[in-house]
């Protein structure tokens, strides 16, 4: 028999009743992360049937999708920002919930509030070796610490809240070998973005992605996060990535981390967390970035991408191609390079970190957003807002005429006040550019937070090596 993968690891290990052909495996779940979209019927459910919730210290709870990102500092301040009566009813609900089930709630006035995928890590409840679940489809983020986390449906939500447990088919296994250094002006999510634009969006369908090679282990923490992030838009259950040195550094101290001896104990069983050299995998596909370009999108999915030197592909006479381009306003044959800009937006749980916080401010410092663009900054968590101030981020915001926000999910979605108008084209740091994803109309670029800056100042799609 060969070796085991870091996936076969992690879900043997978690496995209660192994699947058989009929039945699925009763399959445990280390932590549940919820928010308030998609719990409120969870828990309708569950007191409509007297039960209570299993395991609340195993819950780590806040509130981010409908969240408005002005300023407030209470529940009384955050539903007077929500101008749609069903966001304010959902975090209404969530406060109630919680209360009620026991549950700990980082809500408004929380120094630990802030999106689901961004603060699991940051207090350190992600941890390598645990599976993550939450009623988002972007807990895939988790994996980069070696974690499996996977999105989970409304009805799945009630069956870990009441028994900590979920039944699964086990996927199979694909390998992403990544190689070459990246060169100055390309970043995490060009990675990504360019490996989905190579798979499609259905390449990774009914399997677990490990990413792996030189390239990967190269990559901080929240580079990692980025490209995890983003496996659900390749079709994968989950992406993966073997905990190393940069990850235990990245967990040491932080407030749910293992601590004293017990650090020690967790270090020891986390380094085992790798593919055997033996290890076979279902799938296994290569991408070499040396001479990758940043990406950016062009259609309606993200595997509508292309490098930003290059043209939009000719039209093959596809009816979904066409309807695609038609919606976002592109000539097939002509490059997205130079395209006008309505709107920039730098957050959500892909791009919204300190390092990306960074990265913009580099190429803000000393400029001006260009007339006529709206520009969003809007951190992940609001220990990444307090940092970013401390470092005086803000300050090189605001001075190029950008609006800093409060943390939330913001304009990734349009569940909240900050949307698109229709038309409008907006170069985002998020990850889906699906029609109407951003607002009614909208129409949606994704690129780096290098491109997004670059393209504020420019007023048109550029090119970010150009401004560095």
């Amino acid at each position: 028999m060969g070796g085991k993968s870091l996936f076969e690891k992690v879900w043997d290990d978690h496995v209660v009743v192994p699947e058989t052909e009929d039945t699925p495996a009763v399959f445990y779940i280390d932590l549940h992360i919820v928010h308030e979209v998609t719990t409120p019927q969870a828990f309708n459910m569950l007191r409509e049937s007297g039960l209570p919730v299993r395991r609340p210290d195993l819950v780590l709870a806040t509130m981010d999708h409908s969240t408005p990102t002005v300023p407030v500092s209470d529940l009384g301040a955050g539903l007077d920002a929500v101008s749609d009566p069903e966001p304010a009813e959902q975090i209404r609900a969530m406060v109630k919930n919680c209360e009620e089930f026991g549950i700990k709630l980082h809500g408004f006035g929380s120094n630990q509030r802030g999106i689901v995928h961004v603060i699991g890590p940051e207090i350190g409840a992600t941890q390598p070796g645990k599976t993550i679940v939450c009623g988002d489809s972007h807990s895939s983020t988790h994996g980069a610490f070696g974690a499996m986390g996977f999105g989970i449906g409304t009805t799945e939500v009630l069956h870990v809240l009441t028994t900590q447990c979920l039944l699964q088919r086990k996927p199979k296994s694909m390998a992403v070998n990544v190689t070459g250094e990246l060169k100055p002006g390309v970043s995490a999510k060009d990675i990504i973005l360019a490996l989905i634009g190579k798979m499609g969006v259905d390449g990774g369908t009914g399997h677990v992605i490990e990413y792996r090679g030189e390239t990967i282990r190269r990559l901080n923490m929240e580079e990692r996060l980025t490209i995890c992030n983003m496996t659900i838009e390749g079709g994968a259950r989950a992406g993966m990535i073997a905990p190393d040195e940069t990850t235990f550094e990245f967990l040491k101290g932080r407030p749910q981390a293992p601590q004293g001896a017990d650090w020690d104990a967790a270090i020891e069983r986390w380094r085992k967390l790798c593919s055997d050299d033996d290890a076979v995998f279902d799938k296994e596909i290569s991408l070499d970035v040396s001479d990758l370009e940043p990406q950016v999108t062009y259609g309606t999915n993200p595997g509508m991408v292309i490098p930003i030197s290059k043209n939009v592909p000719r039209d093959t006479g596809d009816a979904s191609f066409r309807k695609a381009i038609e919606y976002m306003q592109v000539e097939a044959d002509k490059p997205m390079l130079g395209t006008r800009v309505d709107v920039v937006f730098v957050g959500s749980c892909t791009n919204s970190r300190l390092t990306d916080l960074r990265s913009v401010a580099r190429i803000l410092e000393g400029k001006r957003v260009a007339d006529g663009v709206r520009m969003l900054v809007v951190p992940g968590s609001q220990a990444i807002k307090d940092r970013a101030e401390e470092e005086g981020l803000e300050k090189i915001f605001t001075a190029a005429g950008a609006e800093w926000r409060e943390a939330g999910c913001s304009m990734c979605l349009g569940m909240n006040s900050d949307k698109l108008g229709k038309g409008e084209l907006c170069v985002s740091t998020s990850n889906r550019n699906f029609e109407g994803r951003q607002g009614p109309g909208g129409r949606t670029v994704l690129a780096s937070p290098e491109t997004a800056a670059a393209s504020a100042i420019a007023g048109v799609i550029a090119d970010p090596r150009e401004a560095l």
